[in-house]
C-alpha cells in the first residue's frame, strides 16, 4: 500500500491551514521556542533566534548525508533554515547558524518556501527535510499548507537540536512524518557551557517524549525500504564525554524504550570556535567512540546506525557555496554509506 503523508491527511477540511493560521498568531508574542521571548515577530522585533516574520532559508539542496534508511538512491530534500536559538561553539553550520546579521538577508517569502519544497520534490527526492526548523515552525507550516495544495506528497521530516516546546510540538502532530532530533547533553552545565542554554536536558528530554508519543518506536517502512513515519534519534559523540553519553542513553533506554531507533555520531571535528575551546579543541578519540559502542550493547539497544570512526573527514559542509554546502562524497549522488555504518534498523 503507498504511504500517505499524514498532513495531507489535515489539508481536508482545513485543519492544516487552522493550524497554521494559528502559529502565525503565535509570532505576535513569540513562544514557538522554550526561550519564550514574548517579541513580537509579525512586526520583526528581533530576540534571541535573531529572526523576524519572514522565513530564512540559507540553502535548499538535495542531500546524501543522512541515514541511509532515509536517503536511498535520490537523496533528502533539505531545506536549511538560517539562524538558531542555541550557540553551540562547535557548531559544524555556524556559518549560517550564528552569522544572523548576514543570513537576514537569505529571507524568502511564504509562497517561495513552498516553491522551494515543490522543487525539491520535483528533483526526485524521497522526503523534505527541514533543517534547524524550531525558529521557524509558524513558517514552515504555512508554507508546507501552500505546497500540499500545489502537489508536495512527499513525507516531512523535522530536524532539530531538541530545544523545542511540546506545546508546538503538539500542533505539529499529524504534519510531522519522521522526527530527526539531536540529544546534545545529559548535564545542564554542559548545555550551559558550550551552547549557551541552562535546562537542555529537560527540555530537551520533554521534547522528545512528546516527539515519541507522536510516532511511537518503531519506524514505518514503505516499500521502497525507506523509512516514511517514526523517530531517530541523533547523538553526537564529544570529546572527554562532554556529552554524557551513558546518562542520555541511558534516559532513551529507560524513558523511551530498548526499541528507540539510535543514529550515533562520529563526525565532531573542532569547528567554529571549538579550536579554542579548552576540552572541545580535538577530534574524538577512536577509544572515546568504541566506549559509547559499546555502551549500546549493554542498553541492548541495536535500531540503528552508527557511524565510522572517519566520519568526521567526510561530513564537513562549506556553506560558501549555498547550492552544494556538503562536497565530502555525501551531496554528490553517492549514498553515505561509505560513512556510516549500519547496524539493525527495522
Amino acid at each position: 500500500m503507498e504511504f500517505v503523508p499524514s498532513y495531507l491527511k489535515l489539508l481536508d477540511g482545513g485543519e492544516l491551514a487552522r493550524r497554521a493560521a494559528l502559529l502565525r498568531s503565535m509570532l505576535a508574542s513569540c513562544r514557538i521556542c522554550p526561550h519564550d521571548c514574548g517579541n513580537n515577530r509579525l512586526k520583526d522585533e528581533i530576540a534571541r533566534c535573531y529572526s523576524g516574520c519572514l522565513p530564512v532559508v540559507s540553502s535548499s539542496t538535495v542531500h546524501f548525508g543522512e541515514e541511509p534508511a532515509l536517503v536511498g538512491t535520490r537523496g533528502v530534500g533539505n531545506i536549511f533554515f538560517g539562524n538558531c536559538n542555541l550557540r553551540c561553539v562547535y557548531c559544524q553550520n555556524y556559518l549560517i547558524s550564528q552569522n544572523y546579521r548576514e543570513e537576514r538577508k537569505n529571507e524568502v517569502s511564504i509562497e517561495h518556501l513552498a516553491g522551494m519544497i515543490l522543487a525539491l520534490q520535483e528533483k526526485g527526492v524521497h522526503a523534505i527535510g527541514f533543517v534547524s526548523p524550531t525558529h521557524f515552525v509558524p513558517q514552515m507550516v504555512m508554507a508546507v499548507e501552500i505546497a500540499a495544495r500545489g502537489g508536495l506528497r512527499l513525507p516531512l521530516m523535522y530536524n532539530t537540536n531538541a530545544y523545542d516546546s511540546p506545546d508546538i510540538l503538539r500542533i505539529l502532530d499529524g504534519i510531522v512524518d519522521i522526527y530527526l532530533p539531536d540529544l546534545k547533553y545529559a548535564d545542564e552545565e554542559m548545555g550551559y557551557r558550550y551552547s549557551k542554554i541552562r535546562n537542555y536536558p529537560a527540555v530537551a528530554r520533554a521534547a522528545l517524549r512528546e516527539m515519541h508519543r507522536q510516532v511511537g518506536s518503531a519506524l514505518v517502512l514503505g516499500g521502497d525500504g525507506l523509512v516514511k513515519r517514526g523517530l531517530i534519534i541523533r547523538h553526537l559523540v564529544l570529546p572527554n564525554d562532554i556529552a554524557g553519553s551513558r546518562d542520555a542513553l541511558g534516559w532513551v533506554r529507560q524513558k523511551l524504550g530498548e526499541q528507540s531507533t539510535l543514529s550515533i555520531m562520529s563526525q565532531y571535528f573542532p569547528a567554529h570556535r571549538a579550536g579554542v575551546t579548552p576540552l572541545l579543541d580535538r577530534k574524538i578519540r577512536e577509544s572515546e567512540y568504541e566506549r559509547v559502542l559499546a555502551l549500546l550493547d549493554r542498553l541492548g539497544m541495536d535500531r540503528g546506525w552508527a557511524q565510522e570512526y572517519e566520519a568526521s573527514e567526510y561530513y564537513r559542509p562549506e556553506f560558501e557555496d549555498r547550492d552544494r554546502p556538503f562536497k565530502g562524497g555525501i551531496d554528490n549522488g553517492e549514498s553515505d554509506d561509505d560513512t556510516q555504518q549500519k547496524s539493525a534498523a527495522s
